[in-house]
């Protein structure tokens, strides 16, 4: 069997990026929903509800819990990822996202008063509510724990 095939035997990778791509699906079509403009960046981007970042750890804490057991030290590492993950999102990031904005602000006023344009502005959204991450986690649970094991 070929690295390929392997690869999407194994049921804790499939479920992992089907949870992301769930997550990305709904990112996409809320922002579709509530701005009334279809934009295939936000299948791809970071930031914004929900969090496929906590999607994916939770479904891959699940999976793992499920097939090695939550006594075990596999299980122990995914949950200790999974945590740092979610803290990560919906600080971290979230910060840095808030950072981003403030610079970008200030760039905006200097070029005005400057008379240059830079060439694009940092990325604003990078982290993520902690709505966002613990839906994103609601939504890994649950693909953790109805994808056949």
């Amino acid at each position: 069997m070929n690295f390929l095939n392997s690869f999407f035997m194994n049921k804790v990778i499939v479920a992992t990026l089907l949870s992301w791509f769930v997550a990305q699906f709904i990112k996409t079509i809320l922002v579709l929903v509530t701005s009334r403009k279809f934009d295939i960046s936000r299948m791809f981007g970071s930031g914004g509800m929900p969090s496929s970042h906590s999607s994916m750890v939770c479904t891959l804490c699940i999976m793992v819990g499920r097939i090695e057991g939550v006594e075990s030290i596999l299980f122990a590492i995914t949950l200790a990822f999974a945590l740092i993950v979610m803290y990560d999102a919906a600080n971290v990031r979230q910060e840095a996202g808030k950072h981003a904005r403030i610079i970008n602000i200030i760039i905006e006023e200097w070029e005005e008063k400057e008379h240059i344009k830079m060439d694009k502005n940092l990325k604003e959204l990078l982290g993520h509510t902690p709505f966002e991450v613990i839906i994103g986690a609601i939504l890994g649970c649950l693909v953790g724990g109805f994808f056949p094991v």
